[in-house]
């Protein structure tokens, strides 16, 4: 087996273990001690993980939130993708919740039955569903600048009135261990509301949130179904937590 490829397998393990020892990697990959130490002194010289006595623990960096400027250029293909697939799940006369972020705004130009009702955070999203003719509710609150999401105790008193079909929610980060998360409580406050207020939860999300942690977290993966582009093959062992639903086949 090549390094990379060792080195892959035991980041891997980490991301599902979070600890592992190094009996265990030897077992795993077939190498000796002496391998496995090597290759655990250079993963962590590299910040990737954490030398403990007798193995490794997995090291993470919380993700820091991007303005909605910034996300709305990257990924783009990757989200219209999720957002078609999102799209096609929204039933005649459905009660939707549509989470504000440039992931979930992907859905909207797919979106052409104007039978159904929209409760959203997102400004962008207000205007462009009212544009289309759709029976929409902004939620009040405190606009918060840099991802023009409404947000605070009027936007979590507004939510808790309404009950959906379906929730379709952004996410900065999906975990194997630590569920999903979001930089802002206030933000993650009004997510968790509308996750349990709807009857089923989509998380929407491409390929540069899975094993990723941000500060707050909004609900664990096996209460929700998460729509992505592609899952990498090295990201299937999250087929056994949570229902995954992929725009690219």
């Amino acid at each position: 087996m090549l390094n990379e490829e060792r080195h892959q397998l035991i980041l891997d393990q980490l991301n599902q273990h979070q600890i592992l020892k190094s009996q265990y990697l030897m077992d795993a990959i077939g190498c000796s001690e002496s391998t496995i130490r090597r290759d655990l002194d250079h993963l962590e010289a590299e910040g990737k993980l954490i030398r403990i006595h007798g193995g490794a623990k997995r090291a993470y960096q919380l993700d820091t939130e991007q303005t909605t400027k910034e996300k709305s250029f990257k990924n783009v293909q990757n989200k219209d993708m999720i957002g078609q697939k999102a799209a096609g799940l929204i039933e005649h006369r459905d009660v939707i919740y549509i989470d504000a972020g440039t992931t979930t705004l992907a859905i909207l130009p797919y979106v052409t039955d104007q039978s159904i009702t929209v409760v959203t955070n997102g400004i962008q999203h207000a205007s462009m569903l009212a544009d289309q003719g759709i029976e929409t509710f902004l939620t009040g609150g405190r606009i918060k600048h840099d991802t023009k999401a409404m947000i605070g105790s009027q936007s979590l008193h507004d939510l808790s009135y309404y009950r959906f079909d379906k929730a379709f929610l952004g996410m900065n980060g999906i975990d194997s261990a630590f569920g999903c998360t979001t930089p802002d409580p206030e933000e993650a406050v009004l997510k968790q509301t509308a996750h349990k207020q709807a009857a089923i939860t989509f998380l929407l999300a491409d390929q540069s949130k899975w094993d990723k942690i941000s500060f707050t977290k909004v609900c664990d993966l096996d209460a929700i179904t998460v729509i992505t582009d592609r899952l990498n093959e090295h990201l299937n062992h999250y087929r056994e937590k949570t229902n995954i639903m992929e725009a690219v086949q």
